[in-house]
């Protein structure tokens, strides 16, 4: 087999696997791999997972990589809440939240970062069109506030949340502060409970 019966198979799919590959060709060697990867044809996104180094300019491709290397996971937390302009920041670091262990990876297309939720808590995302036939799979706005306020002890006081810096515009005319409190109650937990109420009392949303 040459690189281009693989990229043929594989190129539309924009990141693939070496399961993928072996049940496409059982007998395939796998130091090709390694081969095309050093000679820049592929590129590695973590073990077994690879993709194509045309996609390095694809608009949100690093959302789409991180929901394909480590999965069940959702785009969630800082690169949500400035995805939707809730907070100010230019995100480096693509972050998302799973029901797998806490974990980050590193390639071409980004810094990745995994944080760990119970898998009751995988809920609360919808999709995204990526590419006009793919899905991503982002957090809606009120679940990644919540996964933020959940997962990082910090934000339990006034200061550290005004610090966050959060839209005005956004928290008074598109949060949905009834799903917020829908998800907050799934939660069962007083922690969290307090905390958005601490935040609905700041942007006077109580």
């Amino acid at each position: 087999m040459n690189f281009w019966q693989l990229r043929n198979q594989f190129y539309d799919l924009v990141c693939f696997n070496t399961n993928q590959v072996y049940a496409w060709q059982p007998d395939f060697e796998k130091n090709n791999l390694t081969r095309w990867t050093k000679q820049h044809l592929l590129v590695k996104l973590r073990n077994s997972w690879y993709s194509f180094p045309e996609y390095l300019k694809t608009p949100n491709i690093q959302h789409f990589v991180s929901n394909k290397i480590y999965h069940p996971s959702y785009i969630s937390l800082h690169t949500a809440l400035a995805f939707y302009g809730i907070i100010p920041e230019a995100i480096v670091q693509t972050t998302a939240v799973s029901s797998l262990k806490k974990t980050s990876f590193e390639n071409v297309f980004g810094s990745f970062s995994y944080q760990q939720i119970l898998p009751e808590l995988m809920f609360g995302y919808e999709q995204k069109t990526f590419l006009n036939k793919y899905s991503l799979t982002f957090a809606t706005p009120e679940k990644a506030i919540l996964d933020l306020l959940y997962l990082y002890p910090q934000y339990n006081n006034e200061q550290e949340i005004t610090e966050l810096r959060f839209d005005e515009a956004f928290m008074q005319e598109d949060l949905n502060v009834e799903r917020l409190n829908e998800f907050t109650e799934r939660f069962q937990s007083k922690t969290v409970r307090s905390r958005v109420d601490l935040l609905l009392k700041i942007f006077d949303l109580c």
